[in-house]
């Protein structure tokens, strides 16, 4: 089957996916709205399913695969809902102790594409935990509009509780190197911005397309960072120029990339916003960046 593209599609469609994905608009809302491009006999049912992850097509990593070791873990969390579960990821073999990162998915919980990012993590090297923020609400449930539902139920307040625990706990590892670095997609890039300002000892955060941070924030960000921007994103961009002359001002250390003629989620290879260039330009950044601040 030959993989759609987002040129496949209108733009106004996408835009209003992405508001889909993020909750602006139901499902029936999408629906409606999508039918005017449902030409051709297509449908706007369709154009939905079309859209949506395909989590076997964008598979890298097989869960099987011998060169790594996987195994879900229980992270206590006092301060969020307990407790959270995560995936943890490694080399099947390793010399030495390994640098740490934390992965943080978007806003359906932890799915297979983000599994996948922790093993493709797992292999360059790393000691990698993606925990999921459903756990409260038993997990990551199948099904993309049931993790919607649930995500928007999350008190927010205790699940940026839970992913600072799962940080603290990833790097109290003793296969560990001590030093942890994290990326975030979407949702999880907002998280990674999040928690540059909540982890003073952070060596490293990478937000993919994430929502920022109060500027009133930038002064605590003490952790380099690696930000990736889509171009065709007003929902996250339009907060971006407030917030770097925050940074500035604040002396921090950062990189910005914006990637020309990318959609939001472009990063991710279930979808049809993926774009493989940009995403391995994306991507390659991301290791090499990754071994420079947790390898040294």
């Amino acid at each position: 089957m030959q993989r759609k593209t987002a040129q496949d599609f209108d733009q106004e469609l996408l835009i209003l996916f992405d508001a889909y994905v993020h909750g602006l608009v139901d499902r029936r809302g999408f629906l409606e709205k999508a039918q005017k491009f449902a030409v051709g006999g297509a449908t706007a049912v369709g154009l939905l399913a079309a859209l949506s992850p395909n989590f076997a097509m964008g598979q890298v990593v097989p869960k099987d695969d011998a060169r790594i070791s996987t195994r879900m873990v229980d992270i206590p969390s006092p301060a969020g809902y307990g407790s959270i579960k995560g995936y943890l990821a490694q080399p099947a073999k390793a010399d030495g102790k390994l640098p740490c990162i934390l992965v943080v998915h978007e806003n359906r919980g932890l799915n297979p594409h983000i599994e996948d990012i922790a093993r493709r993590l797992a292999l360059e090297g790393y000691l990698v935990l993606a925990p999921d923020a459903l756990t409260p609400l038993g997990g990551y449930p199948g099904d993309e509009d049931k993790a919607r539902t649930l995500f928007a139920q999350l008190d927010q307040t205790k699940t940026r509780e839970d992913f600072v625990a799962a940080a603290g706990w990833l790097q109290t590892l003793p296969q560990g190197n001590g030093k942890l670095g994290t990326v975030g997609f979407c949702y999880g890039g907002g998280m990674a911005h999040t928690l540059s300002v909540r982890l003073p000892n952070l060596a490293a955060a990478v937000p993919f397309y994430g929502n920022h941070p109060t500027p009133e924030e930038a002064a605590k960000v003490k952790a380099p960072l690696l930000i990736h921007f889509a171009a065709v994103d007003e929902r996250i961009n339009a907060a971006w120029p407030a917030y770097e002359a925050a940074l500035k001002a604040a002396g921090a250390r950062y990189t910005a990339h914006q990637y020309p003629g990318t959609q939001h989620g472009f990063n991710n290879d279930t979808t049809p916003r993926f774009d493989a260039p940009a995403a391995k330009l994306a991507w390659d950044r991301t290791l090499a960046f990754f071994g420079q601040t947790l390898r040294s």
